[in-house]
């Protein structure tokens, strides 16, 4: 699997994983990440996948190195895709005529 590939299944755990926020972005903890035994089996350096998909902006979270147990809490957030903050709103629909 090459890292654009990794980088795409990191989405798709962050996802199965996190929380949906308001905004559309994902968020999850390091910690939940680190110790999912999928994401362990997935993925052989989690850290460095991390810093691949930060680099292409597709997430992000404080720091640069994230560290088992000492960044447990470290709150990992996957930006919004742009379908998704370009969704048009239920007002959008109705037609004025």
């Amino acid at each position: 699997m090459n890292v654009e590939e990794e980088v795409e299944r990191l989405k798709e755990e962050i996802q199965r994983l996190g929380k949906v926020q308001d905004d559309g972005s994902y968020k999850v903890t390091f910690g939940v990440l680190f110790n999912d035994d999928r994401c362990a089996n997935i993925f052989e350096a989690l850290v460095g996948t991390l810093r691949a998909a930060k680099k292409r902006k597709f997430l992000t979270y404080e720091g640069e190195l994230l560290l088992q147990g000492v960044h447990d809490n470290v709150e990992i957030i996957l930006k919004p895709t742009p379908a998704a903050a370009a969704a048009p709103k239920a007002t959008d629909a109705v037609g004025t005529s």
